[in-house]
């Protein structure tokens, strides 16, 4: 049964980290190559064929919550697939790309990529009563299955809950971090955001948390200024930071049993 449960204050005074996914707890490459490339062939298909069902509606009228505009079947997908062309961050095509995925995992030809350095930086802050959290602009059912799906086993016991872009909002939006750091119960100063995104963590820095810029080897884009820069997780896992008094706090779950 979910709930609070105790946990000793980390001496560098860190309640919890909040990790991004693409380029920085797996593969940029992955996502693109692979995951993208996989719905945007799917869309059609999957609309024709749940065609009349409360998924396909969601999608409707999401896009149409999303655009202001009502949108039948036939615009809708048209707008999908511009804003996949496009790589833009939409809420209607995260969800539509969550679901189409979701029947790629349950049926064995898609796994979720992830570096080796996380699960043992996941074990490290989950022994420290550090929570651990996912925040991403792919939708919290797609991050479930991407963590749940991966060669190093199910990952989501290691994890405490997940956001996304209807759940807190924007992720280069400061609000969206000061969102995130009330629904935990902590000051942004005793939480951690690590991406590979500057305007992200430019995001979460304006709102009072702490910041990390990952960039792996072998990832070509220019290196991210004005934050701690890293190669990897294992850096993170010592991080120094303030210190206080051990004390017991509320280190409580996004989980609820029905969400796996």
């Amino acid at each position: 049964m979910p709930g609070s449960r105790q946990a000793r204050v980390p001496d560098n005074g860190l309640r919890a980290v909040v990790l991004d996914i693409e380029g920085t707890t797996g593969s940029l490459g992955h996502v693109r190559d692979v995951l993208f490339p996989y719905a945007r062939e799917r869309f059609a298909p999957w609309l024709a064929a749940h065609r009349g069902t409360a998924p396909w509606r969601q999608i409707l009228d999401a896009v149409t919550a999303h655009t202001g505009t009502a949108h039948d079947e036939a615009s809708a997908l048209a707008l999908l697939e511009q804003w996949a062309d496009a790589d833009v961050k939409a809420a209607p095509l995260k969800t539509l790309q969550g679901l189409i995925w979701a029947d790629g995992y349950a049926a064995g030809e898609l796994c979720g990529h992830v570096y080796p350095d996380v699960p043992p930086a996941l074990r490290h802050w989950k022994s420290r009563g550090t929570g651990r959290f996912v925040y991403s602009s792919g939708s919290v059912a797609a991050q479930r299955d991407w963590f749940g799906h991966t060669a190093h086993g199910d990952l989501r016991p290691l994890l405490d809950g997940y956001f996304d872009l209807t759940t807190t909002g924007p992720k280069a939006d400061p609000d969206s971090y000061r969102a995130i750091a009330a629904d935990l119960g902590h000051a942004p100063a005793d939480l951690l955001f690590v991406s590979d995104v500057g305007a992200e963590l430019d995001a979460a820095a304006a709102a009072g948390w702490r910041t990390a810029a990952v960039r792996r080897p072998g990832d070509e884009r220019a290196a991210v200024t004005g934050h701690e820069a890293v190669a990897s997780l294992t850096p993170l896992v010592s991080r120094p930071g303030p210190g206080g008094p051990a004390a017991p706090v509320d280190t409580h779950t996004q989980e609820h049993p029905n969400d796996e």
